[in-house]
């Protein structure tokens, strides 16, 4: 009984000190996917600024629509390229995160197994 109520108080322990350890993996991702955010944001304003600039000095309607497109088209890469990285961090956070709650619940299963047979044997 008192080796049942040690065991319980160790999972107790481990999973608080599982918890902590996931805020900690959490705030960092979290910080990263922030970092990554802001630099697309400066990037695209950047990018917007350059193709106002080349738009305002701009003669002809061809001139123009060239300009639009070659915008709309690395805007869309951006886009596209900023969304696949964002995914990737947003995975790598998840996995990150619920890794050490993988490795307590195998902490959990091994240390019950042997009570169940314990308490069956009595």
């Amino acid at each position: 009984m008192n080796q049942q109520f040690e065991t319980i108080q160790k999972l107790g322990k481990d999973s608080f000190g599982t918890t902590l350890k996931t805020f900690e993996v959490a705030s960092t991702g979290t910080k990263a996917i922030a970092g990554e955010t802001a630099d697309y944001a400066r990037k695209s304003f950047e990018q917007s600024a350059a193709m106002f600039e080349k738009l305002v000095g701009v003669r002809s309607l061809e001139k123009a629509i060239e300009i639009q497109t070659e915008y709309a088209q690395s805007t869309h890469k951006g886009f596209v390229a900023q969304a696949t990285k964002t995914r990737e961090l947003y995975t790598k956070l998840a996995q990150d995160s619920f890794a050490p709650f993988n490795a307590l619940r195998s902490t959990a299963m091994a240390a019950m197994v042997p009570a169940k047979a314990s308490a069956h044997t009595k």
